[in-house]
């Protein structure tokens, strides 16, 4: 599923349908994608069900709102937003080709 902005596969487009049935029963909030400040590498992203606000890109992924405020676009353009549930770990994986450092947890990163 690939929009301008982002890309979300498959695997990770289904776990966010799984949590949204419990998370955002009435499906009226759009999934959140954010960048904030903090973690060991800089910046952390961030995932949460909200209302959408004026200057957000929404973009629609099969059944999936997605919200992404302008600031953080910046940082997440281009990305792949996976899930993986391997021996290794499980849970969303962001492929950031913006990222020049990534931390071993692979939940925050530096530009």
């Amino acid at each position: 599923m690939e929009q301008e902005l982002i890309v979300i596969t498959e695997k990770a487009l289904q776990q966010i349908e799984t949590i949204a049935k419990s998370d955002n029963p009435d499906g009226n909030k759009g999934l959140r994608l954010a960048v904030t400040g903090g973690g060991c590498s800089g910046l952390s992203y961030k995932m949460e069900y909200s209302e959408s606000k004026e200057r957000d890109n929404v973009l629609q992924f099969g059944q999936v709102k997605v919200l992404i405020d302008p600031k953080s676009a910046i940082y997440l353009k281009g990305i792949v937003l996976d899930f993986k549930d391997g021996l290794t770990g499980k849970g969303f994986v962001f492929d950031n080709p913006n990222a020049k450092n990534t931390c071993g947890c692979g939940e925050s990163f530096s530009v």
